[in-house]
């Protein structure tokens, strides 16, 4: 293991296998569903997705501060003399906190990274630490390449209501309610953090054009990776990537991925992302 050890959480959303090839730890949120709660990784897509079209209760929670500093503890006891923690946006999750209150009992040093982002983005974040880590470079030096990519990076996403995004408590019931009865489409983005509203459009195609758009304009010319994801709606994805895939310069082809439980389960069926992150040097 390198000398810092680099821990996330379950919603960063790693691809198969990279953790593992990477040294990272990725510490599972929960999705409760109905009265059964869930590690992330135990609870499909396809139960969520059901589960908010029945109207079954759905709900998610964080690690609490003792499995964080179990995993600390763990890390340390392999060898790591340091490690940085890195997390979805603490305006979306109380998982940052808990990786900061465990920190402070922690018999190594722990450097608490709240990314701002969340999903794909807290990946790729993630994915720059790791390299970052790798060549002994020190806990300051592996958390600021993880919070560099993160702020380049861009999160948008399409939804078809928000419904599912008010009932988690992300987005107010007025405007969830303004939305359903103009029967708009939202498209989403993040700034400093919080889930904000950037364009509605009438129809769910010029929607999905639009989000094409918006991601090619983030870009901006540049080298730079992508992933599509999606809740339940696999033909938009495809889709999407595939135009994507001819208007980006891109150093990976652009993944496609269907979300995870837990953020599923605040943004519904039908939903569709898109994160653009600069390409590694």
């Amino acid at each position: 293991m390198t000398r810092v050890a680099i821990v996330t959480d379950s919603s960063a959303s790693l691809p198969d296998g990279v953790a593992e090839e990477l040294g990272v730890v990725v510490v599972p949120l929960q999705v409760v569903i109905g009265a059964t709660s869930y590690d992330e990784d135990e609870a499909t897509t396809d139960m969520v997705a059901e589960a908010l079209r029945s109207f079954t209760p759905v709900s998610t929670s964080r690690p609490t501060p003792a499995a964080m500093a179990e995993v600390y503890a763990a890390a340390a006891a392999r060898g790591a003399e340091a490690i940085v923690s890195i997390h979805l946006s603490r305006e979306l999750s109380g998982t940052f906190d808990s990786a900061e209150v465990a920190a402070r009992d922690s018999s190594v040093p722990v450097l608490a990274v709240d990314g701002r982002q969340v999903g794909h983005a807290t990946g790729y974040a993630v994915m720059a630490a790791a390299r970052v880590a790798a060549t002994g470079a020190s806990a300051e030096e592996v958390a600021a390449a993880a919070r560099a990519r993160a702020d380049a990076s861009t999160s948008l996403f399409y939804v078809d209501t928000l419904e599912y995004l008010r009932r988690g408590g992300r987005v107010g019931a007025a405007a969830a309610l303004i939305g359903g009865a103009l029967a708009v489409k939202p498209l989403l983005g993040l700034e400093d953090g919080r889930i904000v509203s950037l364009e509605k459009v009438r129809t769910a195609g010029k929607a999905l054009a639009r989000l094409e758009d918006l991601a090619v304009e983030s870009a901006d010319g540049a080298k730079v990776e992508a992933t599509v994801a999606h809740l339940a709606s696999p033909d938009r994805a495809e889709q999407l990537g595939a135009r994507l895939s001819e208007r980006l310069d891109l150093v990976t082809p652009v993944r496609i991925a269907e979300l995870g439980a837990v953020l599923g389960a605040h943004v519904g069926p039908g939903m569709v992302s898109v994160c653009v992150a600069p390409a590694l040097d």
